[in-house]
């Protein structure tokens, strides 16, 4: 494992002008972005993409005027004032439902992710007629982003696919890595000791979601940001994979 320290951290934000739509290319709209600030995006450097952006690319929008809510849906959403339509998709998109309490759905999802509302979201998507839903694989929509980058670009640097997320026992959201290639998302110091001889055990840090909330403070949520490039951290290559962050079911003292 390499010294994970940056002397000099920089995180550049990356604008994309208009919407993006289905199909449209990433990769592309990366390296454009980043020579319109002047910049070239290097091997060693972690490119960060928002979960809109991708799921816009891959057309996981749903229309809510196509939404047939469920009786079970229409009986929710009437008790706390929700969309049905809204209610029945975040269903739709669940494995589990883990909590319903006021008004809030807290959802795991397919891909393990425990997160409100499974993850489909409103926010900046037409209008507020459709509603986003994440991609059904970010890891491979991160490790196709990264190979269609050194097609185009010569480049492969990491990526992280990025959403906002809320925390047990603390107030706000932050972002985190839902999609990862290219990087190890995790860096452990067990076995390592601290400068007073004690020996870290258990000490593993999610450095993929610590990059994720570093890059959202440039992005923002309404400033047509979805992509970030962070420069001068030292990452362990390998293949990455988000679900390495997921807590296997056995050691989730919270089921």
């Amino acid at each position: 494992m390499q010294e994970h320290m940056a002397a000099d951290l920089r995180i550049i934000p990356l604008h994309v002008p208009g919407e993006i739509r289905k199909g449209a290319d990433l990769a592309t709209l990366v390296i454009e972005s980043a020579e319109a600030r002047g910049e070239r995006l290097n091997t060693e450097d972690i490119l960060i993409v928002t979960q809109k952006a991708v799921s816009k690319a891959e057309g996981r929008l749903v229309r809510l005027e196509d939404v047939q809510p469920s009786a079970f849906a229409l009986a929710y959403a009437a008790e706390h004032n929700k969309d049905p339509r809204h209610v029945e998709v975040v269903l739709r998109e669940s494995r589990r439902i883990v909590k319903m309490d006021r008004g809030v759905l807290v959802a795991e999802t397919r891909h393990g992710f425990v997160c409100a509302n499974a993850g489909v979201d409103a926010s900046n998507v037409d209008g507020g007629g459709a509603l986003s839903l994440l991609p059904v694989d970010a890891d491979h929509s991160a490790a196709e982003l990264r190979d269609r980058l050194r097609e185009v670009a010569r480049v492969a640097p990491a990526v992280i696919i990025t959403d906002t997320f809320g925390r047990a026992w603390r107030t706000g959201i932050t972002n985190v890595a839902i999609g990862v290639a290219g990087m190890d998302p995790l860096v452990s110091y067990a076995g390592q000791t601290d400068p007073y001889g004690y020996e870290l055990r258990v000490t593993v840090v999610a450095v993929a979601d610590e990059l994720a909330g570093a890059a959202e403070l440039v992005m923002g949520k309404t400033d047509g940001v979805p992509f970030a490039i962070v420069r001068g951290f030292q990452y362990d290559p390998s293949p990455g994979s988000a679900r390495e962050l997921v807590r296997d079911a056995s050691q989730d003292l919270f089921r």
